[in-house]
Formats: structure tokens, sequence, C-alpha cells
């Protein structure tokens, strides 16, 4: 754990990453937008540079979101077997939308268990 962690009530990670909320705090904004963060917390000065999910979050989005639109769109086709333009028009907005939104809590959920557990790149010892 970080060493400054003894003036900071421990957060729950994932309720922290999905309210978009400082993972330190629990008060300031990770998210400077929809999916941009913050250089730092507005509440406690927690610097965000540690903060890279890297594409983390987009794995999960494509597997998540992909089996509830394909499932959806496949509910769609086979109950009202509408047209292309229909399909379109219909699904699209929902993939969007979907994966939009968890795309945003599936970071914060990341980054919020990348500071609980210090997690940082992967480097080699050279003794």
């Amino acid at each position: 754990m970080h060493e400054d962690n003894a003036r900071f009530p421990s957060q729950d990670p994932i309720r922290a990453g999905l309210k978009g909320a400082c993972p330190r705090c629990g008060q300031g904004k990770l998210f400077d937008g929809l999916l941009k963060v913050r250089p730092k917390c507005g509440a406690c000065g927690l610097d965000y540079g540690f903060a890279d999910s890297g594409d983390g979050p987009a794995v999960f989005v494509m597997l998540i979101a992909g089996f509830l639109v394909v499932g959806f769109a496949l509910w769609f086709e086979f109950t009202f077997h509408p047209t292309i333009l229909l399909h379109l028009l219909i699904t699209l907005p929902i993939a969007v939308v979907v994966c939009l939104g968890t795309l945003r809590l599936l970071k914060g959920v990341l980054i919020a268990l990348q500071y609980r557990h210090n997690a940082s790149e992967g480097r080699i010892d050279r003794d």
C-alpha cells in the first residue's frame, strides 16, 4: 500500500471506480469529462500520474458489450425481421451507449484497483 494512506480511510476500489471517485479519499473526481483522467484529485491532491489502465477496459467492454449488443441484435432480428436500415437505427445507438457507459465504469474500477494494489509496469531487476 501507499505510505500516505494513514490519513485516509480505506476506500472500496469497486465502489470508488464505479462512482468515478478518487481511489484514495473517495471524495474527489477521477475523470475530467467522459474518459479523460484528471491530473490530480481536487480533494486530497493525489497525483493520478500512476493511472494507466491501458487496454484493459477496452477488452472487457468488447467482451461484455459485445455479448449484450450481439444478443440484442440477434433477438431483434429473429423476433421482428427488420430491414438493415432499421437494425442500424436501433442497434447502433444501443451499442454506442453500452460501450461508452461500460468503458467509463471499467476504466474507473481498473484505475482504483491499480491504486489499491500499488500496481505498476513490470521491471526487470538487473543486479
